[in-house]
């Protein structure tokens, strides 16, 4: 059945209110694919952040979460598919942890400061602009930065990704993560390339988007600034090398079980059944473990590749619709959408 989402219904699900938002109670035999599906696989990366959810009926699903059940029947059994939808259509892009090359300090090629966060950033909503932080001088000499990379087109899409691993010329290293932004809504260089009728949108990849930007210096350091929206990071300590690096939820995310969402919309450690169209289709069970500033909408998801270059190659070409589905306990399912499907 289908609703429409009341302030009180959004409420009692955890979301945030918005206007214009439905959701269509499903039954598990309207997921395409579901029955085909790893459910192991996704139920321990619920497990990764299930404790996190501090509500009472999640804590007693995380609980039968780790008390070994059969995952499909978990699923199951606990949960009921929700359709949330806010009219805008469903889109998947992919994202990745880096390996980047870099330095402690500045010198020979590594001119490109990761900067840490400054205090009055966190005092406000909307501190000062990409342009105005670099052309400005407002971060420089105040020893935050955490380390130096050569290329500046890699430390942009490092603020895209959120976290990183930079490796030392001596091989030693550090991984860092997201600390925060300076408030600007975020703003794709790559739909702007479209914009100008420089790229089809098919064309459009990261790769793509970097190698024009290095060709052209100084429109490329232009449309850089077109996205007004700058992150800074923080060192990552405490994190075994094989996990991932750590997600909105402060857990390691799980290569292709694990999305950024919009929090407005989805809540935060709840499953998410994906069904992925394009060329390469995907139908899996993941987790909402992530956010992104670029991920906003009921019906946005960025999928989790993993760590290095191939990761970064697969998910740089991800750009396809679909539609995904929230898994919430089903007396929130009740409450938001008004009844439950048979």
């Amino acid at each position: 059945m289908t609703g429409a989402l009341t302030a009180l219904s959004l409420a009692a699900a955890g979301h945030g209110t918005a206007a214009d938002v439905t959701v269509t109670a499903l039954s598990f035999d309207a997921l395409d694919g579901w029955a085909q599906d790893n459910h192991a696989a996704a139920l321990a990366a619920f497990r990764t952040t299930c404790r996190d959810l501090p509500a009472p009926d999640w804590t007693a699903i995380c609980d039968q979460a780790m008390s070994n059940p059969e995952p499909r029947a978990f699923f199951e059994g606990l949960f009921q598919p929700v359709l949330i939808e806010d009219g805008a259509p469903g889109l998947f892009t992919g994202y990745f942890e880096p390996e980047l090359a870099g330095a402690r300090q500045r010198g020979g090629p590594y001119q490109h400061p990761i900067y840490a966060m400054p205090p009055e950033a966190r005092e406000v909503d909307v501190w000062h602009s990409r342009r105005d932080l670099l052309e400005n001088g407002h971060l420089a000499e105040r020893e935050l930065e955490i380390a130096w990379l050569a290329d500046p087109v890699e430390l942009f899409f490092l603020q895209i990704q959120g976290s990183g691993r930079i490796t030392f010329p001596d091989g030693d290293g550090l991984r860092v993560g997201y600390a925060g932004a300076n408030g600007h809504e975020y703003r794709s260089i790559g739909a702007e390339l479209v914009r100008r009728g420089v790229f089809e949108a098919q064309e459009i990849t990261a790769e793509v988007i970097k190698n024009w930007v290095r060709r052209n210096p100084g429109p490329g350091q232009e449309l850089l600034f077109h996205n007004p929206s700058y992150v800074f990071f923080r060192v990552v300590k405490d994190v075994p090398v094989q996990s991932g690096p750590l997600g909105a939820m402060n857990r390691s995310v799980t290569a292709m079980r694990s999305i950024a969402v919009d929090p407005a919309h989805t809540i935060l450690g709840s499953p998410v059944w994906i069904e992925k169209d394009g060329q390469v289709p995907l139908r899996r069970l993941m987790v909402a473990q992530d956010t992104g500033s670029a991920i906003k909408g009921a019906q946005r998801a960025d999928v989790f590749f993993g760590t290095g270059a191939e990761a970064g190659a697969a998910a740089g070409r991800l750009n396809d619709p679909g539609r995904m589905v929230v898994l919430l306990p089903v007396q929130r399912a009740q409450a938001v959408a008004g009844a439950v499907a048979p």
